[in-house]
Parts: C-alpha cells; sequence; structure tokens
C-alpha cells in the first residue's frame, strides 16, 4: 500500500540520524493516509526504525542511500488498541503494522497534563479536600503516577489507568510538595477522561511549613532551612577555550580526538550513543554498536496506601525523551557547548523539537599520568580531559541527569546524576516514620531505590565478542604460597544466557571483560574492555511481593544475550499495568550460545536512597554508575601521546626542581 502524496526527498545522510521535524510530520501523515485512522488514534512514539545493523556497518559516505523508515507506536482510544506500525520515508508504503494485544502503551504528554484537570473537577475528590480544610482547588498540585500493578483490576486488556497523588500549595507558585495529602488515592480512566474512583483511607493533617528554595523564598524566615543571605566568597569561574572547542560535528558525527561516534535521539530512550570507536595509530577501531538506557525503575518501600503502589518505570512509562529537558548555557552546561536538538512527536503526530536536548562539551579531569624520579628529579605530567554528553529528564519531583564520558585514554564512563525534589509523605506533627526520615515537622521521605539498566550494543574491534568474569582469589596455601600473602584472578567464560546472569561481587573485586577472540594483541590475548561495576545494590523487596515481576532484570546486575534488535528494553516493550514478566528474563530464557558472537550487554546499577534530612526542600545532586576501561585493547597506555599542558609551562621540571 503506497500514499497518494509524494514521500519525502531522498535522505543523504547517514543511515542513524535521528529522524527530523519534517520527517516525524511526514511519516504521520504516511499512516493516517495509508490506514485511514480516525482522529481517536495517538500517536505515542514516532522514532527512526533503525535499518539491519550488517548494512549500517557496511554503508559508506557515497554509497546508495538505505531506506529511511519510521517506528510508530499508536494507540486507538476509541478500540482500546494498541498498534505497531513501520513506515517507509522512502517509497511512501506501509512496510509493516500489527496489532499489540493486551498491552498499554506509555502515557501520553496529553495524558500527562490532562489528570490534573480530570482530577480537580471530581466532586469526590473535591469532598475528601475539603475534609483536610481545603477550600482552593487552584492550590492543588496533581502528579500522574503510573498504575503499577496492584491485581486484576488492573489489567491493561480491560481499561488504561493512573493513579495520581495529591498536594497543596501554601499559595500561588509556592513549593507543593511540603503539603501531600496523605492516604487519598484516585484511579483516572485514562480512556474515559474520568476518575473512575477515589480512595480515602483517612485524614492526616497537611505538614504545617513550607518548603520553599526559589530565589524570592529563600530568605523568609518561615522557611526552613532558611538563611540571611547568598553566601560569600563564591567568586567566578570561567572555562575559556580560546581556540575553541576540539571536536567537530558534521550533522550527530562527532570526532574528538581520536574518538568516533553518533548522537542518536529517542522519545523513549533520550540519549543514545552510535557507533562508539578509537582511532588507533591510524586504525578506527570499533568499540560500542549502540548504547543508551534501556529502562528505569523505581520501586518504594513503604507499606502505606499512597506508596505501596510506587513502582513506576520512568522510561517504559512515561519515556524520558520527551521529558528531556531544554538545557541553559552556564547553568546546566559550562564551557564551549555544542548543542543538539531532540525531535519528538505530539499526540497528533506533529513534530516538537525540544532545543537543547543533548549539551555536549569537554573538560578538565584531573591529572591522566605523572611520575617524579627522585634520583634525577625529571618530572612528566599531563592532563586528562574528557568529552562530556549529557541529557537532563524532569519525570515529575525528580530530576535525572544521564552523563557518557569519553577520555582521551580510551576510558568510556556513564554516570546518573539525581536530584530534584523526594516525593513527600505526611504523618502527624511529633510522630516519627518507619518506612521513611523525618525532613520536617509532619513531613518524611520514604525509603526507596532507583535501579538503571544500560542496554549496550558490544563490537569489540567488530561483532565476534565473548564475556569472561574475573574474580580475584586467594591462591592454594603450599609451597607456592607459603607466607599466604598471594593472590590471582581466575576466569569464567561467560558462555550461554542461563550462566551470564551474574551479580556484583566486592569480595573478590569481580568485573566483567568483553573479549574479541578472533582479534591478539601484541601479547597474544584477545584484545578486551572491562565493564568496572560501581556503587550498586540489590531490590529490598521481597521476592515474592506483588509487583516483583514486573522488575525481573533487577535480579542480576549483569545479562549478557545474544544480539536481536527487538530485544530492546530490560523490562519488555509495554511494561504499562503489566503484572510482569517481561523483558530480560525472557530474552535469556532461549540459553544462546554467546562465545564469539553479537551480543549485548544489560548492566542494571540501584542507587538506594534512605532519605536525609538534607535532601530537603531540594536534593543535592548525588551519583552512581560504572565505567568501561580498556583492558588489553591497546599495546600500552593510549595517553602516552598526550601534548604537556600549554597555558601554565610546569609540565616539566629540571634536577634542581625549576620549572620551564
Amino acid at each position: 500500500m503506497t500514499a497518494t502524496f509524494p514521500a519525502p526527498t531522498v535522505h543523504v545522510g547517514h543511515p542513524l540520524e535521528p529522524l527530523s521535524a519534517g520527517e516525524v510530520a511526514v511519516a504521520s501523515a504516511l499512516l493516517r493516509e495509508l490506514k485511514g485512522l480516525a482522529p481517536t488514534a495517538r500517536f505515542v512514539f514516532v522514532t527512526l526504525h533503525e535499518p539491519p545493523k550488517p548494512e549500517v556497518t557496511a554503508w559508506r559516505p557515497g554509497d546508495t542511500p538505505l531506506p529511511r523508515e519510521a517506528f510508530v507506536v499508536l494507540y486507538e482510544r476509541a478500540e482500546r488498541h494498541t498498534y505497531e506500525a513501520v513506515v517507509s520515508l522512502t517509497t511512501g508504503d506501509l512496510v509493516d503494522w500489527r496489532h499489540i494485544e493486551g498491552v498499554q502503551p506509555s502515557i501520553t504528554a496529553e495524558e500527562f497534563l490532562s489528570c490534573e484537570d480530570i482530577v480537580r473537577a471530581d466532586p469526590r475528590w473535591q469532598e475528601a479536600m475539603r475534609r483536610r480544610g481545603v477550600e482552593d482547588f487552584s492550590l492543588a498540585m496533581i502528579d500522574p503516577w503510573a498504575s503499577s500493578w496492584t491485581g486484576p483490576e488492573d489489567d491493561a486488556s480491560v481499561r488504561r489507568i493512573a493513579r495520581p497523588l495529591t498536594w497543596v500549595r501554601s499559595a500561588p507558585g509556592e513549593h507543593g510538595y511540603a503539603r501531600p495529602v496523605e492516604g487519598l488515592i484516585v484511579v483516572v480512566d485514562l480512556d474515559e477522561g474520568a476518575v473512575a474512583e477515589v480512595q480515602d483511607h483517612g485524614v492526616v493533617p497537611l505538614p504545617p511549613r513550607p518548603g520553599n528554595y526559589e530565589a524570592e523564598f529563600q530568605f523568609a524566615p518561615e522557611n526552613v532551612p532558611a538563611y540571611p543571605a547568598y553566601r560569600d566568597g563564591v567568586r567566578a569561574i570561567e572555562i575559556t577555550q580560546p581556540d575553541g572547542p576540539s571536536f567537530t560535528v558534521d550533522g550527530h558525527e562527532v570526532r574528538w580526538q581520536k574518538w568516533r561516534l553518533r548522537i542518536g535521539f529517542t522519545p523513549r530512550e533520550g540519549l543514545v550513543l552510535h557507533q562508539v570507536a578509537y582511532e588507533d595509530r591510524g586504525t578506527v577501531r570499533p568499540i560500542l554498536y549502540r548504547a543508551s538506557l534501556s529502562e528505569m525503575y523505581v520501586p518504594y518501600g513503604d507499606p502505606a496506601p499512597t506508596h505501596r503502589f510506587k513502582n513506576v518505570f520512568d522510561q517504559g512509562e512515561y519515556g524520558v525523551g520527551w521529558l528531556a529537558n531544554s538545557l541553559t548555557l552556564g547553568c546546566d552546561c559550562v564551557g564551549h557547548i555544542r548543542y543538539f536538538d531532540g525531535v519528538v512527536n505530539d499526540q497528533d503526530g506533529k513534530a516538537v523539537t525540544i532545543p537543547n536536548a543533548v549539551c555536549m562539551h569537554e573538560e578538565d579531569a584531573g591529572i591522566a599520568w605523572k611520575h617524579t624520579d627522585f634520583r634525577t628529579g625529571a618530572v612528566e605530567v599531563r592532563r586528562r580531559r574528557r568529552l562530556v554528553i549529557s541529557s537532563i529528564a524532569t519525570v515529575g519531583n525528580y530530576e535525572y541527569g544521564y552523563f557518557w564520558y569519553l577520555y582521551n585514554d580510551g576510558t568510556i564512563e556513564y554516570e546518573v546524576k539525581l536530584t530534584g525534589v523526594i516525593s513527600t509523605a505526611a504523618l502527624p506533627v511529633g510522630e516519627k516514620p518507619r518506612h521513611g526520615t523525618l525532613v520536617a515537622p509532619g513531613l518524611y521521605g520514604p525509603h526507596h531505590q532507583h535501579f538503571f539498566c544500560v542496554r549496550i550494543d558490544m563490537s569489540i574491534d567488530g561483532p565476534a565478542n565473548s564475556v569472561v568474569e574475573i574474580d580475584s582469589v586467594t591462591s592454594p596455601p603450599g609451597p607456592g604460597n607459603p607466607h599466604r600473602n598471594a593472590w590471582e584472578t581466575r576466569a569464567t567464560v561467560l558462555a550461554s544466557e542461563s550462566l551470564a546472569q551474574r551479580r556484583i561481587d566486592p569480595f573478590r573485586a569481580r568485573y566483567w571483560k568483553i573479549e574479541n577472540p578472533g582479534r591478539l594483541s601484541e601479547l597474544g590475548e584477545p584484545t578486551g574492555y572491562a565493564l568496572m561495576p560501581g556503587s550498586n545494590t540489590v531490590p529490598m523487596y521481597a521476592p515474592d511481593a506483588v509487583f516483583a515481576d514486573r522488575a525481573g532484570f533487577t535480579a542480576s546486575h549483569l545479562w549478557v544475550t545474544a544480539y536481536d534488535p527487538a530485544e530492546r528494553y530490560a523490562a519488555g516493550d509495554y511494561p504499562y499495568q503489566s503484572p510482569g514478566g517481561l523483558g530480560l528474563p525472557v530474552y535469556a530464557a532461549a540459553d544462546r550460545p554467546l562465545e564469539n558472537t553479537d551480543i549485548v550487554l544489560w548492566y542494571t546499577f540501584g542507587a538506594h536512597h534512605v532519605v536525609r534530612p538534607e535532601d530537603w526542600p531540594v536534593m543535592p545532586v548525588s551519583h552512581i554508575g560504572f565505567t568501561l576501561k580498556p583492558s588489553g585493547f591497546f599495546d600500552g597506555n593510549p595517553a602516552l601521546d598526550l601534548p604537556p599542558s600549554e597555558a601554565a609551562h610546569h609540565c616539566h621540571a629540571d634536577a634542581d626542581g625549576h620549572r620551564h
């Protein structure tokens, strides 16, 4: 089937260039005509349908353009059905169309924004608010929390729901999260646009204090903490690069020192890295084919009615791409910045451009290497630099910053920065919470965790890779270890998907090495990169918790699966209102072989948040992530060729210690 109006101009750029605003609009219009869509058909996500990996890796500038296609997730509200479609932007054809039974897609922007008005208009909610002494409903702040799974009544094939929670501002513009309405739960039928039920578990007084942190409120004596003025002694720091940045950009292709990569962006995943490679003595060597956040999961550990259903998939139930901030020079990013816009869609299929959704800059990262010869006094030191590629999303009360760092010694680091406002809870003044921390009189922050799963499509010197687990263990006592001080490393090949479900072990200094068995280093060993775990934890909820199966991927920190382009998300394609049993446990159940083949790493890391009073009224940033370090990939230190710093001539010293 082909549309009657002309297809867009043939795309001559790289096959992985994100869809432009024009392409998003054309894809939606094509699908509307080809399927005769009614106004009740709502576009959830419109994004690039990436061409097959072998075709992309073989493609070179000047080659015949690969077919340009858009992947669409569509929700037909009148039918209450979810559809997936692939539309050709090259020919105007409908490539694929299928009904996905029994699932609900992510909550959409129009649903997200409509929840507040829907709840405010409901008489049952209004009466519950009056019982709490609230008459001015305009001060109510209603957050559209995803439904979770509480039982068969949440069956995705029966209804589409959200469970919004309510807070009350003290006055217009004040910090709403300082006054949670405890015990009041609303179920909204998103298809009907109406409140389906209201549950009131009893009145808890609203906390008495405001928690304002914005400049106009910050120094008011009624605010806690309150300060008389901004602190003194904070002098300006200026980041200057008089010769401009060291990177170059062509479309979404980036070159920085010896690194080569492409920047991608999708409405669900947000920031994506494609085809990350490093030029080693004239040869561009691939490392990663594709890397992105695959899922974010936030379970709360408070059994109170208002909090027990809080276990959200911020990516699969919302989408961190369309929630991305427009970043601000000098505030979110500092230095010589190159921004990339993010293109998403509204529910009519029109393109929505988020200006400055991705920020890229380079920054000093301390010492790269140094040695002082104490006999001669000779000193050699080099500064380390990193390329920073970042995006920040606001998901209701929380902010998440996603940062990829590429270092000039071949290291890759991923870091999530967590800030924003805790999701608060109320209790009578004078009481202490059992499942949270008091942050103000009558106000506490419930215990919770944040789990992030990053999907890394490996390509160490090509697609044929293996994964080896490395543990450090004590050597056996005996003639070879007479003083009992010896230890060694023990390598275990993760040869199949059933074996490649692993947890960290700091007592063995465990890490995982991704190797290319067909590419040997100068020392005769397979070239490789090591995944080095950072801070981590395990889920605190019981294995038989009602919602436990929804996030099966958290059972292991590392999963390795055979490459399948359809296996993209750790909790499955459609976690909204799902009871679980999707994603990585299903992928790995095939128990495919993993040696010397095209593999995908999935690394899950968890931030354990026992709230502190210092997290109120807005949280200082906390950090969590992991590192990929070259391990036998190079024949020596790849940063030996870094030039001495020129601005401050003190990177060399003679035998007398005089600097030059």
